[in-house]
């Protein structure tokens, strides 16, 4: 049955509820190139302003996933298990995760991105090891998962294509922020890479996409909503991005952090993240006899498959990582207690040394990044380091020091008033 665009634009500019049959239409003749971007934009405005329900947005995800293929994930012997985060800073969990979870008897097939402003983004953080490879073919990452048990990867172009395009229009027509549009954005791609059962990690606080608890466990339930309606197990945490997370931030910083806790170590949040993370996903995915987390990080295990994983995908995890250049260094102006220290202001630094991109075409620096010396609540004295920055070029650190204005705050009385490292969780 065909529709006229406009007909459906009026209908949801009206506060109409669009028909699973006019969303189907709509999606696909976007797609092939049939609704011009300026009828899809006046939609998806439409879509902002006056919201959809639960069945809408399911259908609206659904119609995305059915623009490409699906994958496949039945030949293997072992449940599968995914995450996905909403991004933040220092938010490297991806990769002690997929192997910790593999270790624990889970098959991970972990499709992921790239980073575009002040998040960094997983595959960016995997290439500064030499010799790592993003973009494999199906039966490549089938090899791996076989071999390794868990495979990071680039999503193939054959996957939600529908969404590729929406992204990009919704990215340039002020048209991000919708709940509805978030949610199905990241469903369709998670939904249609196959996986059996979904953990969410929904970030609220300055650093990330959501700023407010609120908003972030809106999101949240749609998204498990979305999941559960196609029958993916799916569950979803709230947790902490009022600070950045751990003490590295940026690419290959990030990966050392991430081999620090494979190796038993690391910093705390970023430990108990890991666990708490890897234990929602095994039980989603019901592993039989799934062994503990915290086990796998003390003996080994989870060591052994990070190696794995990295070898099979071309990298050489005994090779040195990247190093900046350049470095500079932050002190305490005053001795007492660091109450504050502001997400959104250390990753707009560390991407402004290089750690990030502006757009998606940017080439990112491996080494540039900012590592932490103090976590809100703890004791600093006056004149000793706060932060250090890095860069391959020291042109880049007066831009990254005016972004770390005001970016914390040293008080005499008082511990820091922060939000819980989870807040919550969200289950259908």
């Amino acid at each position: 049955m065909g529709f006229d665009a406009i007909e459906v634009i009026v209908a949801k500019r009206d506060r109409g509820e669009l028909s699973a049959a006019q969303i189907d239409w709509v999606i696909d003749a976007y797609t092939r190139g049939e609704v011009a971007d300026e009828q899809m934009s006046a939609l998806l405005m439409a879509i902002l302003l006056n919201g959809m329900n639960r069945r809408e947005i399911a259908d609206w995800t659904q119609a995305m996933i059915r623009s490409g293929e699906r994958m496949d994930w039945s030949a293997l012997d072992r449940p599968t298990a995914d995450k996905h985060s909403t991004g933040g800073v220092g938010d490297k969990i991806t990769l002690p995760l997929a192997p910790l979870v593999a270790a624990c008897g889970a098959y991970v097939p972990q499709l992921s991105g790239r980073g575009l402003g002040h998040t960094g983004g997983t595959l960016d953080k995997l290439e500064s090891i030499p010799g790592w490879r993003a973009s494999l073919s199906n039966d490549e990452m089938l090899a791996v998962i076989r071999s390794a048990g868990a495979v990071v990867c680039a999503a193939g172009a054959g996957l939600a294509p529908a969404d590729k395009k929406l992204y990009a229009l919704r990215d340039v027509t002020g048209t991000v922020e919708s709940i509805p549009l978030i949610a199905s954005s990241i469903m369709s791609k998670k939904i249609a890479e196959g996986t059996g059962s979904l953990v969410l990690d929904v970030k609220a606080g300055s650093g990330a996409f959501m700023k407010n608890v609120d908003d972030a466990r809106e999101l949240a339930r749609t998204m498990v909503e979305l999941g559960t309606d196609a029958g993916v197990r799916t569950v979803a945490l709230l947790t902490a991005m009022d600070r950045p997370l751990g003490l590295k931030v940026g690419n290959a910083l990030e990966v050392e952090e991430s081999v620090e806790v494979l190796a038993g170590g690391g910093p705390a949040d970023v430990v108990e993240l890991t666990v708490r993370l890897a234990r929602e996903m095994l039980e989603a995915a019901a592993v039989p006899g799934a062994r503990d987390p915290e086990e796998a990080l003390k003996d080994g295990s989870a060591m052994d498959a990070w190696r794995r994983m990295i070898i099979a995908q071309g990298g050489d995890p005994d090779a040195p990582l990247p190093k900046a250049a350049e470095s500079a260094v932050v002190t305490a102006p005053a001795s007492g207690t660091l109450v504050t220290l502001d997400a959104l202001k250390v990753g707009v630094a560390a991407w402004r040394l290089g750690a990030g991109r502006a757009r998606k075409e940017d080439p990112v620096s491996a080494g540039a990044g900012v590592v932490l010396h103090a976590k809100p609540g703890d004791e600093v004295r006056a004149g000793a380091p706060l932060m250090t920055l890095y860069a391959d070029e020291a042109g880049r650190f007066d831009r990254a020091l005016q972004g770390l204005d005001g970016a914390y705050e040293i008080g005499v009385d008082g511990g820091a008033d922060l939000l819980p490292l989870v807040i919550d969780r969200v289950t259908a």
